[in-house]
């Protein structure tokens, strides 16, 4: 049996088991299985891997993608460049890192993007925030973090008209507004936002968070983080068959 999973904690909202599962049935993909794996600690890793010999892959999410590098026998370049990790591939007891959710994120992104969208606001300063950045440059976007304390950026307080407008693509990458806490939403003047802006949600559940309700009230155009997601989940499968990775 050949086993693959998701290291994160909390899982239990987790696409991952569902869309894998259904993905081996469609496909006739025998002996095959997904499985959740919530991991208290990542120095649980580990036992996980020990426990389960048959492990041949692995995707990360919250909290780990950055906290699971040193546990790595190495990284492909562009997740080295990103600094965070969520997909393990597992060949004989080494485990190299890769990310697949900046190009997921980026073939998402593209089809409503548009040239006025010069600047971005990246909410959130995780690893999926990491994802985000390295796409933002490859696209020659300009872009400053909004964190809740004083860093490389802006802080939420300081957001106003000017910059909204200015910076007028906005990114979630935090886990606000999510499943089952539906009624938060990250803390932007909402109020100031045109049709000029571009929300984007990296969360997918629900399909239209606060934060996308917001923005579509303000005529802003708004996408959630549901292709970001499926398109992830079918790199990290190409990569754990692809012999030559």
């Amino acid at each position: 049996m050949n086993l693959y999973g998701l290291i994160g904690m909390p899982l239990a909202q987790s696409f991952s088991k569902k869309y894998f599962t259904q993905k081996f049935e469609q496909e006739g993909i025998a002996d095959t299985a997904y499985e959740l794996f919530p991991l208290e600690n990542i120095s649980l890793l580990k036992d996980l891997l020990a426990a389960q010999p048959n492990l041949k892959g692995l995707n990360v999410t919250i909290p780990y993608k950055e906290q699971v590098l040193p546990f790595l026998s190495g990284l492909n370049e562009e997740a080295g460049e990103i600094g965070a990790c969520n997909c393990i591939k597992i060949t004989n007891g080494h485990l190299t890192g890769f990310n697949t959710d900046a190009p997921a994120f980026k073939q998402s992104l593209l089809p409503q993007l548009k040239s006025g969208h010069k600047k971005a606001l990246i909410l959130g300063t995780g690893g999926a925030a990491k994802a985000v950045l390295y796409v933002l440059r490859s696209l020659g976007i300009e872009y400053a973090y909004v964190s809740r304390s004083k860093g490389a950026g802006f802080t939420y307080d300081e957001l106003s008209k000017a910059i909204v407008q200015e910076y007028s693509l906005i990114i979630n990458s935090t886990p606000l507004g999510s499943f089952p806490k539906v009624d938060t939403a990250p803390d932007i003047p909402y109020e100031y936002l045109t049709a000029d802006n571009y929300l984007y949600d990296l969360v997918y559940n629900p399909a239209k968070t606060l934060f996308l309700q917001k923005g579509e009230e303000r005529g802003a155009a708004i996408k959630n983080g549901y292709e970001m997601l499926v398109g992830q989940a079918e790199l990290s499968w190409q990569i754990w068959n692809d012999d030559s990775q």
